[in-house]
């Protein structure tokens, strides 16, 4: 894993939020990037240091939504 992996991941990432109306659980991004959960976590991590997402802890769900 290197830092240009996680650049296209969080690029991956953001897509799925943004095609699904700014807001899915971690379970729904891998769904839809087909990533691992690892790699989900990273690009959040990713997103979330430039700004971009905001992330909930609603019962035993973690969602990501675009700011």
């Amino acid at each position: 894993m290197n830092v240009e992996m996680i650049g296209l991941w969080a690029g991956a990432t953001w897509n799925a939020l943004n095609d699904a109306n700014g807001m899915l659980t971690v379970k729904g991004l891998k769904k839809a990037t087909k990533l691992k959960e690892k790699e989900v976590y990273a690009a959040i991590g990713w997103l979330a240091r430039e700004g971009k997402v905001n992330v909930n802890e609603a019962e035993a769900e973690v969602e990501v939504t675009l700011l």
